[in-house]
């Protein structure tokens, strides 16, 4: 009996089961796909969908690819390069399914992140050399702009929590 409650909290599964089961194996299944799809960002999945499918055939075969392809390469900025260029991904979305995939590695490229840190948010989708420097710039000022201590994932979730909670706070405000 499959159970269902490890599915309540996305995050954790995906970072618990999914990202690990990939690491070890190589693969992933299209739902875990479709799931990380829904983490980024719920509005866009079926856009995402729609492209993998029309590029490979099926959303199935897609997923395959993509992992095969991520897996087979151990350079981080080819397997942005992979994401971006090869799949159509603007780096907010591929930058979060590296995330789930390779954590220690990644961090999600967010609007949030980006004011906190003082970057400009620009959610392109042409991969070039010049970008994947300004995402190492982006990735070590979240490293450097969080409490030390924490994995570079709690770094991103401590920076989201922060602009989240002064959003709020702001908006109160009488």
């Amino acid at each position: 009996m499959t159970n269902y409650l490890k599915f309540y909290d996305d995050e954790r599964y995906l970072l618990e089961d999914v990202g690990p089961r990939f690491r070890a194996t190589g693969t992933i299944e299209p739902a875990d796909f479709y799931m990380i799809l829904i983490w980024k960002a719920e509005r866009a999945k079926n856009t995402h969908k729609a492209r993998l499918t029309k590029k490979a055939g099926s959303f199935k075969s897609a997923v395959s690819q993509i992992a095969s392809s991520l897996h087979q390469t151990s350079e981080q900025d080819s397997r942005l390069q992979i994401l971006m260029r090869g799949w159509g991904f603007y780096i907010p979305t591929a930058t979060a399914i590296l995330t789930i995939l390779y954590p220690e590695e990644f961090t999600v490229y967010d609007v949030r992140v980006c004011g906190e840190v003082g970057c400009d948010h620009k959610p392109c989708r042409e991969y070039s050399p010049r970008l994947w420097d300004d995402y190492k710039r982006f990735r070590e000022a979240v490293i450097s702009k969080a409490p030390a201590g924490l994995s570079l994932r709690d770094k991103d979730r401590f920076l989201v929590g922060r602009s989240f909670r002064l959003d709020v706070e702001k908006d109160c405000k009488d």
